[in-house]
């Protein structure tokens, strides 16, 4: 830790804090989480403890006429046996929403992932420190989003001017819920993200509670996103529950409208936008779940199979084109009742045509400029005229 006098240590508050629905006090400094305790109370998957605390769209923000900023993080690395490192989590800089600089921390903790056997390790570490420099002189907006994919200690913020909460910009919050597709993924770094890159396109403050291996209709999660103050909102449904192989059509529908009900409880009048999964060659008509590819990890790179058969969807499994139909039929049902609902077919950000230009690195997950394609896409069919998201005030 930096002990230069000559540098300004300020308190990490839930003021300067943007993204997350909670922070942890630790034994470091704070964790970001992007589902509360109560929600987390209710589910002991460890999979889903890993996605919500990993704080994708979490980012510090503050006003400074500082040319130097240092923050010590505590990062977990995340280490998949078989498979080749993963590369360090990217903080992405921005200075007055426009990019400005990159870095990463090295060391931390890591956890060590069997994707053959499910089991994990976890091995603690040391914080660490990342600096940039070279800022403008001048009153401005700084934002430091944190690694979406690297769970992230906020342990100390230095600078060498005073710090300010930035004030509100009367900027619409959006608050979106989906998969690890949401989640980032494989996205290059934060700001990179397809709901973040839409985010900045639209001039919205995002929430993201995209949970990588976590969308599949919890009524937590509903509960979360009905309890969040928001003036959009969005869900993205159908992939997690293909993975998992969680439910049959005769549980999914109901489950469904049970979500948008909750919802409805707390944003009875809220644009809300039902998005349909992107196209994904492994589930289009196969079943799952999705396991491993024990043959891709053997030669060192990630991948995924489908392990269910197409004939069992006569038996109500689920694969992502039955999931795109029923979720059409749904909202189509509702809308005489809800007219601020709306529909979103996930080929139309994501299709089989760009599949063949930009495909899935794993089968499963798109890579950064399928992130972006798909973010812009979003963009202009949600918040542009006429989008469910279009800006009429």
């Amino acid at each position: 830790m930096n002990t230069d006098p000559r540098w300004i240590a300020t308190p990490l508050t839930a003021d300067l804090v943007r993204g997350a629905l909670e922070l942890e006090r630790t034994p470091h400094g704070l964790l970001p989480h992007r589902l509360p305790a109560r929600a987390r109370a209710q589910c002991a998957d460890p999979q889903l403890a890993m996605a919500e605390a990993q704080p994708s769209g979490v980012r510090l923000a503050f006003r400074t006429a500082a040319t130097a900023v240092e923050l010590d993080t505590l990062p977990t690395k995340r280490v998949y046996t078989g498979a080749p490192p993963r590369p360090d989590g990217v903080y992405d800089l921005l200075v007055d929403g426009q990019p400005a600089g990159q870095a990463t921390v090295s060391g931390g903790s890591v956890l060590t992932v069997d994707m053959a056997t499910g089991t994990t390790d976890h091995r603690p570490g040391e914080p660490g420190t990342l600096r940039f420099t070279g800022l403008p002189a001048r009153e401005k907006d700084v934002e430091i989003w944190l690694p979406h994919n690297e769970t992230t200690e906020l342990v100390a913020l230095r600078t060498d001017a005073p710090v300010a909460p930035v004030p509100d910009r009367g900027r619409r919050v959006w608050l979106h819920h989906g998969s690890s597709i949401s989640h980032g993924s494989d996205a290059a770094s934060p700001t990179g993200t397809w709901p973040a890159r839409a985010a900045a396109l639209a001039g919205v403050e995002l929430i993201n509670l995209g949970l990588g291996g976590g969308a599949l209709l919890d009524p937590f999660t509903a509960r979360v996103l009905r309890d969040t103050p928001a003036d959009l909102i969005s869900i993205k449904i159908g992939i997690n529950l293909v993975n998992t192989d969680l439910m049959r059509l005769r549980a999914f529908t109901p489950a469904v409208h049970g979500f948008l009900d909750t919802i409805r409880e707390g944003h009875p009048t809220t644009p809300l936008l039902v998005i349909s999964p992107i196209h994904c060659a492994l589930h289009e008509h196969t079943p799952g779940p999705t396991m491993p590819d024990l043959s891709a990890l053997a030669s060192g790179r990630m991948g995924f199979r489908a392990a269910g058969d197409p004939a069992e969807r006569a038996s109500g499994k689920l694969t992502l084109s039955v999931i795109r139909e029923e979720l059409a039929g749904i909202v189509q049902a509702r809308a005489a009742e809800d007219p601020r609902l709306g529909h979103l077919d996930g080929l139309a950000l994501y299709g089989e045509a760009d599949a063949a230009e930009l495909p899935l690195p794993d089968g499963l997950h798109p890579g950064a400029a399928a992130h972006r394609c798909i973010g812009e896409r979003f963009a202009r069919l949600a918040f542009t005229a006429p989008g469910p998201f279009a800006d009429v005030s």
